[in-house]
């Protein structure tokens, strides 16, 4: 008996050890001005903080992954968390009574001094409101304010939704991915090399997440996503992983196939073997999504799955690479298994989810 107990004990033990080597924490924001702590293991909301700037509108994990940096709209704030105490360290708005900003969002460097971003520039004038030209935006967090803006060439703004962004470990480069690559000196905020890779094109009746995100969180010296190429003599676009080194701005394009319709969001399990993306086509009553799962070493599809679509959602994974997780419009999140593609659960948060993003962090 006291043999049995011990190695009952010891299971135990051991089944405790490993759920707590697994678990890890969500992170995402929710209406109207909370950023919400999420246990990924049981879906409760373990913690809400109150974001004093308004909703949160973009959300980042710094290089060293102990800070969170929460873009907000309302004010167009600018609010510096601590990654495990939950403690707003930071926090100031860049609008005043006469200076507004709107931003598509941004991205920290590996010091925490400076904030990357793109956004609009608008003053109130006697009767009415100057809305200037996209801009780059270098904001700094400790004066907190914008120190540096340049206006961003028509040839290369944004229209495809809202771009990903990453700065180089040595903050001297600032990368847009959207419907070309555009590599920015930080310095000058000039764009020194253009790369005609293309982020998939998005539907304009919703909104799904970029991919790149949680790969990005466990190397920030490299960027890995999902881009489209297209040849310049009959136009047959192709779609594929895109793999950049973030210091040389060098990067490795292999081709996966003829492009679908679409296909967004890439995630990338922690080995590397794994990767999972979204595809879509028809709209409204004759939409049809599934989640596909590619086989990243050798690049070929090697499965896929049809699940219920939203008009409005988000895509990611969980960080242990288990788990994947369809969200936004509304306050839950459905939970699929990576392995068989099919939903486990359902979990149901306190606020409405906003379109800031997501982080996870272990514990």
């Amino acid at each position: 008996m006291k043999i049995t107990g011990f190695r009952s004990a010891f299971c135990a033990l051991a089944t405790t050890v490993s759920v707590q080597a697994n678990a890890a924490t969500i992170v995402l924001g929710g209406y109207p001005d909370q950023l919400q702590f999420v246990d990924d293991t049981n879906g409760h909301v373990t913690q809400k903080v109150t974001m004093e700037t308004g909703l949160p509108s973009n959300i980042q994990l710094s290089a060293d992954g102990k800070k969170i940096y929460v873009m907000t709209l309302t004010a167009a704030g600018l609010e510096v968390v601590d990654a495990y105490s939950h403690k707003v360290l930071t926090k100031f708005s860049l609008n005043t009574p006469i200076d507004k900003y709107r931003f598509l969002g941004g991205v920290p460097d590996a010091s925490g001094h400076y904030f990357y971003a793109i956004g609009w520039h608008m003053n109130k004038l006697l009767d009415r409101y100057r809305i200037g030209k996209p801009q780059y935006l270098v904001i700094d967090i400790q004066e907190k304010k914008v120190v540096r803006s340049a206006d961003i060439d028509d040839d290369d703004k944004v229209s495809n939704g809202r771009p990903s962004f990453a700065v180089s470990p040595n903050g001297k480069t600032f990368y847009v991915f959207s419907k070309k690559v555009l590599i920015v000196d930080t310095h000058d905020l000039k764009v020194t090399r253009r790369i005609d890779l293309a982020m998939p094109d998005s539907s304009l009746n919703r909104d799904v997440n970029m991919g790149g995100i949680i790969h990005a969180q466990r190397d920030p010296n490299h960027y890995i996503s999902l881009f489209q190429s297209q040849d310049p003599y009959i136009h047959n676009k192709t779609f594929g992983v895109a793999r950049f080194d973030l210091t040389s701005g060098t990067f490795n394009y292999t081709p996966i196939g003829a492009a679908p319709h679409t296909v967004e969001g890439l995630e990338i399990s922690p080995d590397g073997k794994d990767g999972y993306a979204i595809e879509q086509n028809g709209e409204y009553g004759s939409q049809r999504c599934e989640v596909w799962h590619f086989d990243i070493k050798n690049n070929i599809a090697v499965d896929h799955a049809e699940f219920p679509c939203r008009r409005r959602f988000y895509f990611s994974m969980s960080y242990d690479g288990k788990k994947l997780y369809i969200y936004g419009a509304g306050y839950d999140i459905a939970v699929y298994n990576a392995k068989t593609l099919k939903q486990e659960t359902d979990w149901e948060l306190r606020n409405d989810i906003t379109m800031a993003g997501i982080i996870n962090l272990p514990q």
